[in-house]
C-alpha cells in the first residue's frame, strides 16, 4: 500500500488508540496459565497481540470474545498446556516469541517457535543463554529462531540472572521460567525496563541503589482475574509528537496507559518545550491511566541517552521526527538495540529524514540530529516494512511542503490499524 500525506496548517480532535500490546501480550499469556476463566477488555485486534492468542490457542486454550466483545480466556493453570500439534507462529512478534520460550521451556512436552522472515533474523541467544542456565534444552538457528525447545527431563532450576542490557523482553522471559523453576529465581535489573510483567504478577519487587532485584518462586499462583487494557501509549506517541509539531493543533487522547517505566517521551518532550497536560489520572487493572492533551510548541534540540532509552526504545523513531523539526542539535545515544527490531531502524530514520531535507548522521549507537523541521520537502520515503517507521514518516509528512509519499505503510497495521485514517480526520490541510 501506498499512503500519501501532505503538509497540514493543524490539527484538531479526539484520537481513538489501540489498546496496549505489550499488556495485551501479558494478560493473554497469564490468563491462559491462570486457574479458571479470566476476561479481557479492550484487547486489541492488531496482529502482534493477535499472534499471541492464535499460539496460546494452538497450545490448547479456548480465547473467544463473549457477545459484548470481551475477551474469555479459559485458563487452566501452569500445568494445563497441550503438546501442539504444530509449530507455534509468532508472525512478527518478538514480544510473542521471547516470553512464550519462556513458559515453554518448563514444559514436558517439546516444541518449536516460529515467525516471519523479520522475525527470524531477530536474535533469541539473549532469552536463550538464561534459559539454558535454567536447565532448558533449547536449539536456535545460528542465533535465531525457528527456536527448537525440547522437553525438560526434570524441573527447571531457578537461577539468580543480571540482565546484561535493559530488556522488559528477556527479563519476562525469565520471570515465567521462573514459574517453573525449582527454588526461587530472581532477576537484577540494572536499568529499569518496562514492568508489566511483575506488577501483572505481583511479584516482589526489592530496590538498592537503583538496582532492581525481582523475585519468583515456582508455582507462583496465577488467579483468574479481569484485565482491562489502557490505550497504547506507544501509540500515542505518533501523535503527541505531531500534536507538537503541527502549528496550531490540540490534540487529546483518553484512556492512556501512563506507566512510568514506559513514558519517558513526556520527559524528552517536556525538555524540548513541549505543551503536554494530564488529567483525569486513574488507576485500572495495576496500570496507571490518564487522559492526555498535546498542543503545538516550538522544539529545542536536546539530548536522549542513557536511562531514558529502555522507557523509550519504541519512541525513538518519531523523537527523531520531533528533534528533525527541532532547534538545535539533538543527539540520541545508547540506543543500539535499534539495530535489531523489525528492521535497523536507526539507518531506516537517518535514511528517510535525509531524503526530506533534514541532517541526521547515523552513530552506531543513535543519530546526531540538526533541526531543520521548516525546510523538510515532501518526497517518496520507504516503510522498511516497519510499522514504527512507517508512522514516523507519517508524523514527518504532516510538517513536510508538498506531499510525502511512503510505500509498503500498510505495516501499520501491525500495532496501529486504523493509524492512516485517524491522521488524516485529525488533520486541517489547506486546499
Amino acid at each position: 500500500m501506498i499512503q500519501t500525506v501532505r503538509q497540514a496548517s493543524a490539527l484538531r480532535g479526539t484520537v481513538s488508540l489501540p489498546a496496549d500490546k505489550s499488556i495485551a501480550h501479558r494478560s493473554a499469556i497469564l490468563s491462559a496459565l491462570g486457574n479458571g476463566t479470566s476476561t479481557i477488555h479492550n484487547f486489541p485486534d492488531s496482529a502482534d497481540p493477535q499472534s499471541t492468542l492464535d499460539c496460546i490457542r494452538t497450545l490448547g486454550i479456548a480465547a473467544e470474545r463473549n457477545k459484548q466483545g470481551v475477551l474469555e480466556v479459559d485458563g487452566r493453570g501452569l500445568d494445563g498446556l497441550h503438546p501442539p500439534d504444530a509449530p507455534l507462529d509468532c508472525g512478527n512478534s518478538g514480544t510473542t516469541m521471547r516470553l512464550l520460550s519462556g513458559v515453554m521451556a518448563g514444559q514436558k512436552f517439546g516444541s518449536v517457535l516460529t515467525g516471519d522472515e523479520s522475525l527470524q533474523q531477530r536474535p533469541m541467544e539473549r532469552i536463550a543463554d538464561p534459559l539454558k542456565a535454567m536447565g532448558a534444552r533449547i536449539e536456535l538457528v545460528d542465533g535465531h529462531a525457528p527456536i527448537r525447545i525440547r522437553p525438560t527431563r526434570e524441573d527447571l532450576n531457578g537461577i539468580e540472572y543480571r540482565l546484561p542490557v535493559a530488556s522488559a523482553q528477556v527479563k519476562s522471559c525469565v520471570l515465567l521460567a521462573g514459574l517453573y523453576a525449582a527454588g526461587e529465581t530472581i532477576v537484577i535489573e540494572p536499568t529499569p525496563s518496562r514492568d508489566h510483567t511483575e506488577r501483572m504478577l505481583g511479584l516482589q519487587v526489592d530496590e538498592v541503589g537503583g538496582v532492581r532485584e525481582l523475585t519468583v518462586e515456582q508455582g507462583h499462583t496465577i488467579p483468574a482475574t479481569t484485565w482491562t487494557v489502557p490505550g497504547d501509549f506507544s501509540a500515542a506517541a505518533f501523535f503527541l509528537v505531531a500534536g507538537t509539531v503541527v502549528p496550531n493543533s490540540e490534540l487529546t487522547m483518553e484512556g492512556v496507559g501512563l506507566n512510568p517505566s514506559r513514558n519517558a517521551l513526556l520527559e524528552v518532550l517536556d525538555d524540548m518545550g513541549g505543551d503536554v497536560t494530564v488529567e483525569n489520572e486513574r488507576v485500572e487493572g495495576a496500570e496507571p491511566v490518564g487522559d492526555v492533551t498535546v498542543r503545538s510548541a516550538r522544539l529545542q534540540g536536546t539530548e536522549v541517552a542513557g536511562r531514558l532509552i529502555p522507557n523509550l526504545i519504541d519512541e525513538i523513531p518519531v523523537i527523531a521526527v520531533a528533534a528533525a523539526c527541532a532547534e538545535g542539535t539533538t543527539e540520541i545515544r545508547d540506543a543500539q538495540e535499534l539495530r535489531v527490531k523489525e528492521t535497523d531502524r536507526l539507518h531506516a530514520m537517518a535514511e528517510n529524514l535525509n531524503a526530506l531535507g533534514a541532517e541526521v548522521k547515523e552513530r552506531d549507537d543513535g543519530l546526531i540530529i540538526e533541526g531543520n523541521g521548516p525546510n523538510l520537502l515532501g518526497t517518496t520515503v520507504g516503510s522498511f516494512d516497519d510499522h514504527r517507521v512507517a508512522m514516523a514518516m507519517g508524523v514527518a509528512g504532516l510538517v513536510a511542503h508538498g506531499t510525502t509519499t511512503i510505500n509498503d505503510a500498510e505495516c501499520a497495521d501491525v500495532s496501529f490499524p486504523g493509524f492512516w485514517t485517524e491522521l488524516e480526520d485529525v488533520a486541517v490541510v489547506e486546499e
